[in-house]
This record gives C-alpha cells, structure tokens and sequence, in this order.
C-alpha cells in the first residue's frame, strides 16, 4: 500500500491527511484524521456532459455504525439505513461549502461520498469539509480551491459577556459542557467566508464579527496547509470551456427578452419572472434548433442574473422597488387555528406566510436518538418544516422530508433551542410543526416567527421571543460595489450571491447560517449585514410583542397535565417494582398517561386532570419517610391477641398495641376495633429495626368512649404481656 501522510497543528490539536491508494480509481482520494476521529472523502466526476439545466452535484455523508464500534439500527435490520438528521445536515454543509466554487456552466455528473471510518471525541463534520476540500483540489476535476473549514466555540462566563478566548475545534465534552454561548463552524478561503453555522445563546453581533476574524485567521492556517498539498501532489486540472454564446442567442435574448424586462421598469416578481421565461424557452427553442434546450435556459439565467445585479449595483434598486433595508409588510397572529392545538402562529412576511402549530406532551413522548453521534439521547424539543409544493403554486409529490426540509427545520430548532425554559421549571416535550403555506423568500425565518408565536401562545415560558430575517447581496468581483439587502425574496435569492440568515432575540443572536454562490464574502460585508439584519429583527420582533407580548399564564386546557416529585435513588426500584409491576399497577390505577422516573429520582407523571394528582399520591405515599409524631389513619389489616396491624401506607404498617387503644385497660383488641376498619393513628415510636408502633388513644382519646367500652375487671396486665409486641411475625412489612 502507497500512503503520503501530511500533519498540521490547529489549535493545539493534530489534523492529518493520508494519501493513499485505497480509492484509487476516484478521481481524488483522502482520509483525514483529528483524534480518534476519521473520514474518507472521495471525488469522482462523470464522463459525459449531462442535459439538465443545473450543476448535478451530489454529496453524501455516510455515517457507519462500525464507526462506534457499536452494532445499531432496529432489532430487524441491523445495518445502516435512512441518513440521519445529522448526517444530511453534515452533507448540507459539506455541500454548501464546495458547491460556489466549481466553474459557471459545468454539466458533468461530480459525486463526492464522505463516509465516517470512526468518531470518537471531535465531531467529524468539520473533518467532512476538509477532507472534501482535499479530495477535490488534488483530483483533476474543474474546482476553484481549496476551502478549510474550522469550528470555534466560546465558553460562557460569570458576567457571560466574554469574546475569547475561543476553544478551537472542540471535542464533543467541551461542546457539550454547561455553559456554552456560542458555537461557530466557518468555512472560507482567501480571507472570504462562504459558508456559516452559529447556533448561541444571545450573543451580541460584535462577539459574532471577532470569532469570525479569528476563524478567518485558522482558516487561512489549514488554507496554506492544504496549497502545499496540493502542490505536491495535486493532479492537473481537466480543461473546462464555458459554453459558448453564439451571436444567434445573443440575438435573440435582445429581441424577445430585453424589451420586457425594460417594461418592468425596475420591478421583477417570481410571476413575471417566470411568464418571460416560458416565453424564452418556447420561441427560443423554435428559432435555434441547434442550440440545446439546456444551453438556451442556462443563458437567461446569466443574463438574468446580469439584469438583477445591475438593477442593485447602477441604478440602485431592488426587484421589488424597496430599499434595501425595507421589510416587507408583516402581520402575526397568535392562537384562534382551532382550540385542540396547543398553541399556534401564523406569520407573514410580504407573500411568504407560514402556520406553526405546537403540541405538548410529556417526557415520555421525547423522542430517542440512536445515531453513531448521539446513542440513547433524548429530545424533548422537536420543529418539524413541511413546504408543501402548493406553496409556491405548483403540483407535486406530497409527503416525506427531503433534504432541504431537514436543513430548514434544523435551522428554525436551533434558534428557537436558546430560549426554551429548564426543564426543572418546564418538562414538558414541544413539537412544533411549521407548515409553509405561500413561499417567495426565506420560510426558514418565518418559520422562527411564527414558532415563537406558537410558543407563547402554548404557554411554554420562553425567555423571549425569537425572531429571524434573510439577508442578501448584489456585488460586483471586479469593481468591489456591493449592496446588502434585507429581506431576499424569491428572485433576490435566486439571483443574488449570498442567502444570510440571522435569528435571535432583543438581547442578541441565537443562530445564523449562510451561503453564497459566489466565492466568498469580506468580512467588513458580514458585519454590515449584521447591522442591517439586527434592524430588522427589532421591527419584526415589535410586531409579535405587539400581538401577544409574553407566553400565556396557562397551558391550554387540552394538553396534559405534568407533575413532579423527587424520591430517593434507592427509592427507584421500590416505585418500578419487580419487572415494573408498581408503576404499571399505578398506571392503571389512576388511568394517568405517562410515569417516568429520571436517574436523580426525579419522577414526572403526565395525565389529564385528576389523574396525574392521583398517581403522584400513590407515589408520594409509597416512598415518604414517616416521623415520630405524625398522625395518620388507615385500615385495619391483621387482628392478634396483643394488638392490631394497620395500614399507614401502600407498604407500611405498623402495630397498635391493645394498650394504645385506650386511656384506660380494655379486654379485647376485637372488642375495639375489626379488620377493615379505619382509624386514627399517632407514630409513637420507630424502633432500631424501622418497625413502627402506633397508638390510637395519643390520636383520639375518645375513640375507646365512643366505641361503648368501659375500662376492664382483671384485664390483661400490659406490663406482663410486654414480650407479646415482639412477635415472631413481622408488625409491618416494607417492599
């Protein structure tokens, strides 16, 4: 085996790359390692031009169960199946990064498949980019890097106002630890970012501007490392010819095409958009047979694209005819979809509008993640997106989740994550569904808007409200002239170069993601991107205070009813009971839903009114500890001659002496009380053994008198029967 190995020191921990021929008949191959960390990324480009209209690149993130050394996956299938959340928002990225960077109007197939050989301590999705980055630039496919990839993770503090010092890629217990503000993974390359995640707990736009100076400066790290590679080892680059504009097309896009646009005078919706290009398509494929039908749509594209930036860059305006820091008219309405929801939102934002819907539950309606990167793990917050194609006005396949989906939803969780209460003080399990219902421009953040909407109207004591908005760019690579956009809708962000996505609170930012289509963008347009977006959040954010101001007092009626209790930890085995006999019996009992009992012994019980009081009853007094003093009632259980056995608790009884019945001397403990009766009773004494002696008379002094029994001629001497409270049979019994 043939294996070249590179090694570079970033943040005091070791990246490495192994060249090897493993994969030799990819096109570019690598396996790229951090700890106990791994992924194989592989590159391979088709041989043949495809005819669609679109770049067909595929990335795909393979998680192995092997990787864990572990055997996952149902009991009846036993190998890897659908990808998870994870694994499709890792390729997302992996995608989002690599995709900017391949030449305009290559059309042959590029299949890039990372697959995690092992993960361990660092998470391997910033290893994915790397490696994918590795794979491309030293294969001789068309590609303009190579890009790096860095995650930076700022640790909280007692102020909770510090900017450093960041933890440069951490490991999975540094992520994990309490106390985290924020998490940024940046992908760039030549002091540009083109690619962000950030998922924070109200951080300021200032601390988000410096981390991502000092991602830039790792980047640029991991960037001369991976030029070195590659000039050693990189392989020639394929040749790549744009396609060609003949006169013919130009042509014709001047004669069918121009005059309508300049008709639009400066306005350019998705409608008009595509009744212009339909006619394009239909006339130009008449007039140039010789031109392929991709070709002619790819053209309009460009020219298009042309069209918009000089729209933005010379003559300063927006499709739509807004400023650029306008926002698009609003409108919020919290509840009033229909009384069985818990809670719900409805948000628009000019025609994009979007209906959250939000359902309550208990904790064991989380859900239990089972993937190479969280085993066991549960999740008691969950957003569902669906985008619907009714959304945008057209027929298709309803049902399922694509990738798209999966990302948006993903993004909308994470921002809305940071506000949600402890859940000591809420425990309950949210699901928020956010159904699309009219698309033209960022759904994600509407669906922030309207899930907070949802949220408070739950009830749910959010921290406060979160609200999002999608930033855009119109630039010029040549002259520099830029413009950022607040609020991209539909063309903006068809033709644009950069989707910027800002979610957060009054306070400050709780997530952001980014992608661009060209290579990359300066930070100085970052930070002016922030300012306008925080402008934005703060309008948007005055219209949902303005319809509803604060979560709810009150969960609605429907949802379910949640109470707590905490027992001992050597008290769990005695409320499940042998092969869960106790807990089920209590189940069934009180007819409550859900039971479920935390490792710290805390015990939450889930049940419409009523129900979950009665098991927390039948819990509480199964395990309390009772004291010397107390006084109690319960049935009579068990008659002997010295005494009577009664029932203080589900478990426990103790005994009361025919002493302690009454102030003065009786005959017969039957003569004072029978089986099944309930009485009175006083702790009197709990002896080294945890057995309990009861006494009726210190509870009642009359109950003897109201009984008709008068004290006794020659009774029993107590004194001498003393031994009798020693039976051989135990006076009360404790499971």
């Amino acid at each position: 085996m043939k294996k070249k190995v590179y090694s570079l020191e970033i943040g005091g921990k070791t990246l490495t790359a192994e060249f090897n021929n493993w994969a030799d008949q990819a096109n570019g191959s690598v396996l790229v390692r951090l700890g106990n960390s791994a992924v194989l990324a592989t590159a391979v480009m088709g041989s043949k031009e495809s005819d669609k209209d679109y770049f067909p690149l595929s990335v795909e993130y393979e998680e192995k169960f092997y990787a864990v050394g572990a055997i996952l996956g149902s009991r009846f299938m036993r190998r890897e199946g659908r990808p998870s959340d994870e694994a499709i928002l890792s390729g997302r990225m992996v995608d989002r990064t690599i995709r900017p960077l391949f030449p305009k109007g290559l059309k042959r197939d590029v299949q890039i498949i990372l697959t995690v050989l092992s993960i361990e301590d660092y998470d391997t999705d910033v290893l994915a980019i790397n490696a994918a980055s590795l794979a491309l630039a030293t294969s001789n496919i068309p590609w303009n890097g190579p890009a790096s990839a860095v995650r930076l993770e700022l640790p909280s503090t007692e102020t909770g106002v510090s900017d450093g010092p960041y933890i440069v890629n951490p490991t999975y217990k540094e992520r994990e630890a309490e106390g985290v503000r924020m998490d940024l993974l940046a992908c760039g390359k030549d002091g540009l970012i083109n690619m962000m995640e950030v998922g924070a707990s109200e951080v300021g736009e200032d601390v988000l501007e410096k981390a991502l100076a000092q991602a830039g400066e790792e980047i640029e790290k991991i960037q001369a490392w991976q030029k070195q590679i590659v000039s050693e080892i990189g392989k020639p680059k394929q040749e790549f010819k744009a396609p060609a504009t003949t006169p013919e097309l130009v042509s014709a896009f001047a004669e069918i095409v121009e005059p309508k646009l300049a008709a639009l005078n400066g306005t350019f919706s998705k409608e008009s958009s595509g009744a212009i290009k339909s006619e394009w398509l239909k006339t130009a494929t008449e007039k140039l047979p010789e031109i392929t039908p991709g070709r002619i749509d790819s053209y309009y594209e460009e020219r298009v694209d042309a069209f918009v930036h000089e729209l933005a860059l010379k003559e300063g305006k927006r499709v739509d005819g807004r400023a650029f820091d306008e926002i698009r008219p609003l409108f919020a309405q919290a509840g009033g979809v229909s009384p069985i929801i818990h809670g719900s939102g409805l948000f628009y934002r000019g025609e994009t509008h979007v209906l959250a819907a939000l359902t309550l539950g208990g904790p064991g309606d989380a859900q239990l993640i089972d993937t190479i990167e969280y085993q066991d793990t549960k999740k008691t917050f969950m957003l569902h997106y669906n985008f619907p194609p009714f959304s945008v006005g057209e027929t298709g396949r309803v049902g399922g989740m694509n990738r798209r989906m999966t990302g948006h939803g993903a993004l909308a969780e994470k921002a809305l994550r940071a506000v949600l209460p402890e859940k000591e003080k809420f425990p309950y399990t949210v699901r928020i569904v956010s159904e699309c219902l009219a698309s033209n421009g960022s759904t994600s953040m509407a669906t922030v808007c309207a899930g907070t909407l949802a949220l408070m109207d739950a009830g749910v004591p959010i921290e406060r409200p979160v609200a999002g908005i999608a930033m855009g760019l119109m630039s010029d690579a040549k002259t520099g002239a830029y413009k950022v956009l607040t609020d991209i809708q539909g063309p903006e962000d068809h033709h644009g170069d950069m989707d910027f996505k800002v979610a957060g609170t009054s306070n400050g930012v709780t997530a952001v993601q980014m992608d661009v289509k060209v290579e990359g963008v300066p930070l100085k347009v970052l930070a002016e991107a922030f300012v306008q977006a925080k402008k934005a959040r703060m309008q948007i954010l005055e219209v949902i205070t303005k319809e509803l101001a604060e979560p709810r007092a009150d969960i609605s009626p429907r949802a379910p009813k949640i109470l707590t209790i905490k027992v001992k930890v050597d008290q769990i085995g005695l409320v499940i009971g042998p092969g869960g006999k106790t807990i089920n019996g209590i189940r069934e009992r009180t007819l409550c839903d859900d039971i479920t009992i935390e490792e710290d012994g805390t015990v939450f019980v889930t049940g419409k009114e009523g129900t979950a009081d009665a098991a927390i009853k039948e819990i509480y007094d199964l395990t309390r500890e009772y004291v010397v003093g107390e006084r109690l009632e319960g049935p009579v259980v068990r008659m002997l001659d010295f005494g009577a056995f009664v029932q203080i608790g589900p478990n426990t009884d103790g005994l009361v002496h025919v002493s302690e019945v009454a102030p003065f001397r009786i005959d017969k403990i039957s003569d004072a009380v029978s089986i099944g009766e309930v009485v009175p009773v006083v702790i009197k004494e709990i002896d080294e053994k945890g057995r309990y002696n009861l006494s009726i008379k210190a509870a009642d002094p009359e109950f003897a008198s109201r009984k008709g029994l008068t004290p006794s001629k020659g009774g029993p001497d107590y004194g001498r029967n003393e031994s009798d409270r020693h039976h051989s049979k135990p006076h009360h019994r404790r499971i």
